[in-house]
């Protein structure tokens, strides 16, 4: 009988099987950033240990960073604090850090991608539960807390139970106007926050396999949406190319030997998954996730649901969403205001992302009263924009040209909501409170969606546009 990837690489990385069941487990690639990181390296420095691998952890500045003015120290005191904590870690840990005079900083799942530090068969773990990003390489990768960093960077090792393996098969060409973050919310939509709890997610057919790696970087995201820890695609020639040159990867001959290793990563032909869930892509429209979590999402053109058509906690949960949003039960989504627009985040801060925004916000503008904000994933997403004019035609459409970082996507920096507002966000959650606002309102969508809505103030579909 084959193995799925993820059998793969748990066996590759088992230092022992524990007797609760669990498996001690090599990490391969360790991320950290400014905010989870501090106390863990603390607990190690008050143990008297040191970094066990440090030439397997890097590190980057997003959450906390200001996407306007980044000069040192912060305004904020608390950023500032943490920004200097990563700093005197790394440096007393030999830790590689990719700072801002490095041009290499950026959001941690831009990073690591862009830098070739992530390839197929690792696992990778980074404080930040958006980690299962780094699945679309054909890794193993997963969001920890501040303890088990603490643990990684003493041990390289984490104790963790083995998933489940879910397959979600995605068949059809995409029509004009949809996009990677459409699928994803799609597949949320219907297999709910919940339902991949205990599962990994394995995302394959023809629509994953035409994507390129930053659509699949989208999709992987926000497996954890989903309640799947980890989300993966195996490695394939599109892999192999993206990995190509990278400064972190393998170079010359043992790039060859290496990309080779990876193709023999992905699951066997013959593997067995634990479930098979199949989804129709030509079918899909772009999708709006319009309440407080993302599996609360409907086609552009369709109506809100009513609370009434469901049952037991869905009903509850449309009941809490109606109440905190004050969206009208059985609307037309289409009909929503928005004062905010977000291009960016780990989910949507890539190069391809700016690229379809720009092609909608060309020729246009800002509708009256919408503040709309462009923040690059990363310093070289920033400059590759830049160089092809991206920066000068957002500037000219209205919108704000930022520095990278996370900026609006969960605010703890200055990019936040006021009152009631509501966003349009290509980001990956859509709690309550998450943009910074306790009344605020978010609503996801794909990059081309929220340039779409920026410019006519309120939730379009996108298609009428290009």
């Amino acid at each position: 009988m084959g193995k799925t990837l993820l059998d793969k690489v748990w066996d590759l990385h088992t230092v022992r099987d524990l007797p609760n069941g669990q498996t001690q487990l090599f990490i391969g690639l360790h991320l950290i950033h400014e905010v989870t990181s501090p106390q863990a390296f603390q607990m190690v420095r008050e143990k008297g240990l040191k970094v066990a691998f440090p030439e397997r952890t890097f590190a980057t500045a997003d959450h906390i960073i200001p996407t306007e003015d980044q000069s040192r120290p912060f305004a904020d005191g608390l950023a500032e604090e943490m920004m200097a904590a990563l700093e005197k870690n790394c440096r007393e840990f030999g830790v590689k850090y990719f700072d801002f005079k490095s041009g290499e900083q950026g959001v941690v799942h831009v990073v690591g991608p862009e830098q070739g530090l992530t390839q197929p068969g690792l696992t990778v773990a980074c404080g930040d539960s958006h980690t299962s990003t780094h699945g679309a390489f054909g890794a193993i990768a997963f969001g920890v807390g501040t303890t088990q960093i603490r643990d990684i960077l003493a041990t390289q090792t984490l104790a963790l139970a083995r998933p489940k393996v879910r397959r979600i098969h995605v068949t059809g060409s995409l029509a004009k106007g949809v996009f990677a973050k459409d699928v994803i919310l799609a597949i949320i939509r219907r297999l709910g926050v919940k339902g991949g709890i205990g599962y990994a997610y394995e995302f394959a057919g023809d629509t994953i396999s035409r994507m390129n790696m930053e659509e699949r970087l989208t999709v992987c995201n926000m497996a954890i949406e989903g309640g799947a820890r980890v989300g993966y695609i195996n490695p394939d020639h599109i892999t192999v190319d993206y990995l190509r040159g990278r400064p972190y990867a393998p170079q010359g001959l043992a790039f060859d030997k290496a990309s080779a290793w990876w193709l023999s990563m992905a699951s066997d032909k013959d593997a067995v998954f634990d479930d098979v869930f199949s989804l129709d892509g030509a079918a899909l429209e772009p999708q709006v996730a319009w309440g407080i979590n993302p599996g609360q999402a409907v086609g552009v053109t369709e109506n809100l649901p009513e609370p009434g058509a469901s049952s037991g906690g869905d009903r509850a949960s449309l009941e809490e969403a109606y109440r905190f949003t004050s969206f009208t039960p059985g609307g037309p989504v289409r009909d929503i205001a928005v004062n905010v627009a977000f291009i960016g985040s780990c989910t949507n801060g890539r190069l391809s992302d700016l690229r379809e925004a720009a092609r909608v916000a060309k020729g246009r503008h800002v509708a009256k009263g919408v503040r709309a904000l462009v923040v690059p994933g990363s310093q070289k997403v920033q400059r590759q924009a830049e160089s092809e004019g991206l920066n000068d035609l957002f500037t000219a459409a209205g919108f704000e040209w930022r520095n990278a970082g996370c900026s609006m996507c969960l605010a703890m920096n200055p990019d936040k909501l006021k009152g009631r507002e509501v966003s349009a966000s290509s980001s990956n959650r859509n709690f309550i409170g998450r943009q910074g606002s306790a009344t605020g309102r978010t609503l996801l969508m794909s990059p081309a969606m929220v340039a779409a809505a920026a410019i006519s103030g309120r939730v379009t579909d996108v298609r009428e546009m290009l």
